[in-house]
């Protein structure tokens, strides 16, 4: 009799072929003509920690995209930052931002109820907060978090403790504002956005006819081979309705796999794959190791723990040879430190050699000090 269990040798090769894919999808070996083009195949990037989730997207443009090329495109209104999904903050084309609050806005707010009440953060004190910000940017004009909170405290909404930052998630929820251009930064990268009205700096809002599908292919199209459970954690959003997105969606998807969970691609073509290194460094919270249900795809389990989410949230910068988590490394953007050496730490010696992980650090170091 025959056995239907893959061999040893049958896992390895269809890990190696699952993470190859991925790479593609994720246009790490196939970057992006552009840092727009790039967050717009992400859709949605995580980027609580602003100079990382600039890095994801450089690390996804083709050539050597600097924080400069990342931050214009900011500046010009083609990407924003909001808390899109799972109460985290994260890069999207601004076209694309209030389709996708549509979908979890109001799924975010219940999440936060709990939140609001310890902070006596109610409907009159919302509505409150959302006109003092609408008058003080109304027309065009942009502020600082500081300056926002000052409007705040000067329309008798009190921004203390957590209450400033409360207050900003919950209209940024409710897409009255959002984080767009950067905030210079004197000696360093920036580290702020201005905050803006949403309905002055998104001038060419997109509405898919069924979002929920349209939400299902992107994360597909940027994360597959991937299935609705996948989705489902990335989104946040309950299984149920990651499965009939799934199915909206079923003619712009190609089922690749059924075991344990079915795994879909996108039917259009694959981006094509340059001639890259086989050693990335990438950024905390990065979108090819976090954004599954089962992250032992791209890394080893016993090395998952050093990676995280730790039990404050952290999910540590990585580097990937050919495919794998091999290692993490740390880096400061403080004001004179953002020049310094990034510090690698492998998990295995010899995952990959002195020369590439070198080659992978010194392309993020070009990035971070242009």
């Amino acid at each position: 009799m025959v056995s239907t269990v893959p061999s040893d040798t049958g896992r390895v090769e269809a890990t190696s072929a699952l993470r190859s894919t991925r790479l593609r999808s994720h246009r790490l070996s196939a970057p992006a003509p552009t840092v727009a083009e790039a967050a717009a195949h992400m859709l949605a990037t995580q980027a609580q920690e602003f100079w990382g989730g600039r890095w994801a997207l450089a690390a996804r443009t083709r050539g050597r995209a600097t924080i400069r090329d990342v931050d214009a495109a900011f500046d010009r209104g083609e990407i924003v930052r909001s808390w899109t999904m799972r109460g985290t903050i994260h890069a999207i084309p601004a076209a694309d931002l209030g389709w996708v609050l549509s979908i979890t806005g109001e799924r975010q707010s219940r999440q936060a109820a709990a939140v609001r009440r310890a902070e006596a953060i109610d409907e009159d004190e919302l509505a409150r907060a959302e006109t003092a910000a609408r008058r003080a940017l109304a027309g065009g004009n942009r502020l600082t978090r500081k300056e926002l909170f000052e409007v705040f405290e000067a329309s008798g909404v009190s921004t203390a403790k957590q209450r400033g930052y409360h207050l900003l998630v919950a209209l940024s929820l409710r897409a009255v504002v959002c984080q767009g251009p950067v905030v210079p930064r004197q000696g360093g990268p920036t580290r702020e956005q201005y905050i803006v009205l949403t309905e002055d700096w998104i001038a060419d809002a997109a509405a898919p006819a069924d979002p929920h599908a349209e939400m299902f292919v992107r994360y597909i199209a940027s994360h597959g081979p991937a299935g609705p459970r996948d989705f489902a954690w990335w989104s946040a959003l309950p299984l149920g309705v990651a499965r009939s997105a799934a199915e909206a969606a079923s003619d712009r998807l190609t089922l690749v796999g059924e075991e344990p969970e079915p795994q879909y691609v996108v039917n259009a073509p694959a981006p094509r794959t340059t001639a890259i290194p086989e050693v990335l460094a990438l950024p905390p919270f990065e979108e090819y190791y976090l954004s599954y249900a089962d992250r032992t795809v791209p890394c080893a389990p016993e090395f998952l723990a050093a990676i995280g989410p730790s039990m404050n949230g952290i999910v540590r910068p990585i580097l990937v040879a050919r495919g794998e988590v091999v290692g993490v490394w740390t880096h400061s953007v403080a004001v004179g430190r953002h020049a310094d050496d990034p510090i690698p730490e492998l998990f295995t010696p010899g995952a990959a050699t002195d020369a590439e992980i070198a080659a992978a650090l010194d392309r993020y170091r070009d990035f971070i000090t242009a």
